[in-house]
């Protein structure tokens, strides 16, 4: 007898799946880049060594516990609603490890292998230095010159107005100015936590005699704070555009096409080449190297000098392109596969919990919003002056106060405005590198 159709729909839906689609289901979902199946067997693997105190002490060790963390923890903040738009996997992989480590759950087997890893292999310097060097050396050179011209006014007035509205709202609410200016406003404006408070923890460790975990757990809560004020005021500009057309460009910063569509070319995916990235990682270790050379002459942090070095052989093309190419296939490298990993690593060692909570209060919280609150509007009413789209402009400079890459993507997508992401890395990277530097240089010369 033939089926009807209400006998099919049926057993469409009541059919269970069987053993093998339900494997290769599971499997089509992945942690990280691992498949979900394969995951929890290494997460098994890694945890009975762990709990049994059997982990190697060394690199293997250290990389197995922040990986496996790292993987689980970013995937689980990019999934939960609200908390994946405003930084969740950064936040999860600073905070949960701190917790874990202030319950006493990790064995000390666990924590030694994670500092060797860490502190005596200097794992954090590396992933530093890839970060900062590949990330200037990939950027297109035409768009860097062309967006430093166009970002230079609105970023240096937003910069400033940024910095006294800080400075006030934090003389209001009992803070110094130096408190205010190098442990709330810096950390917001210096570039996230890869390119920025990693950076400013190691200058401040060689300036004031701390070790940079010290500073890392003060320097971090404002940045995350200042990302989610950043991603707020870019919703909020975005409705405003939709309401008044005049003042948005809908993903175009400038009112002239010529000069957006320098902006608008994007480069071919180029093949990944190891024997470039080998290179590019050697070039990596150079400029660090290099940095700490100029460290014992112009007596500035190395990791500040290494940024600058960066960026004025970039500027002057003095390397060639090839080994740019290796350098930033490195970075994405890093950037993609060993940050999450990393803020394991310093939830765990270097961001203890009860300092992070005594950073916290209501006006902590008002200052870091009066730092990118006052940034935006500026950039806002200034943009008509400079040829420029007021909700576009603001938007792109709300991105100086954003957690890095990652900041960038969520501020521009909360926007609906990816299109601007050139001008956000001018913002963020060479916007963020000046803070760094600016604030060493300040910070040495008072002290």
């Amino acid at each position: 007898m033939k089926k009807t159709e209400t006998d099919v729909m049926s057993e469409d839906v009541f059919t269970p799946l069987s053993p093998i689609g339900f494997m290769s289901s599971l499997n089509k979902t992945q942690i990280g880049s691992v498949p979900v199946i394969l995951f929890l067997a290494i997460s098994a693997i890694v945890f009975i060594a762990a709990y049994a105190s059997y982990l190697p002490k060394n690199m293997i060790g250290g990389f197995a516990v922040i990986m496996t963390l790292g993987f689980l923890l970013a995937h689980i903040g990019r999934l939960i609603p609200i908390l994946r738009d405003i930084g969740g996997p950064a936040i999860l992989c600073l905070m949960v490890p701190s917790i874990l480590v202030y319950f006493h759950i990790f064995k000390p087997n666990t924590l030694d292998t994670v500092k060797l890893l860490m502190k005596e292999a200097n794992f954090l310097y590396f992933v530093i230095a890839s970060l900062v060097v590949g990330s200037i050396l990939g950027m297109n050179r035409v768009i860097l010159i062309q967006g430093m011209i166009r970002m230079f006014v609105p970023l240096v007035i937003g910069t400033v107005t940024a910095v006294a509205a800080g400075l006030l709202v934090g003389k209001l609410f009992g803070y110094s100015f130096y408190h205010t200016f190098f442990f709330i406003i810096v950390p917001i404006i210096g570039g996230g936590i890869g390119e920025g408070i990693l950076p400013l923890s190691l200058a401040y460790s060689a300036i004031l005699g701390h070790t940079p975990d010290v500073y890392v757990a003060q320097l971090a809560p404002a940045a995350v704070v200042g990302n989610i004020f950043a991603i707020v005021c870019a919703g909020v500009l975005s409705r405003l555009g939709t309401k008044r057309k005049t003042l948005s460009g809908e993903g175009k910063l400038v009112r002239n096409n010529e000069d957006n569509a320098i902006f608008a070319v994007s480069e071919a995916t180029k093949p990944v080449d190891f024997h470039l990235m080998g290179g590019g990682l050697l070039l990596i270790c150079t400029f660090f190297i290099l940095g700490g050379l100029f460290e014992k002459v112009f007596h500035i942090p190395g990791p500040v000098l290494m940024i600058l070095i960066a960026v004025l052989c970039k500027y002057a093309h003095l390397i060639p392109d090839s080994m740019e190419t290796g350098a930033n296939s490195f970075y994405k490298f890093v950037s993609s596969s060993l940050v999450w990993p990393l803020m394991i690593g310093l939830g765990m060692l270097y961001v203890p919990l009860e300092s992070v909570v005594a950073v916290f209060s209501v006006g902590y919280v008002i200052v870091c919003g009066s730092v990118v609150i006052s940034m935006a509007l500026v950039s806002f009413f200034i943009a008509p002056y400079l040829n420029m789209y007021p909700v576009d402009a603001a938007i792109v400079t709300s991105c100086h106060s954003g957690l890095g890459g990652t900041g960038d993507v969520a501020i521009l997508s909360a926007s609906n405005r990816m299109s601007l992401m050139p001008f956000a890395q001018i913002a963020t990277r060479i916007g963020g590198a000046s803070t760094v530097i600016g604030a060493t240089l300040l910070l040495g010369a008072i002290i």
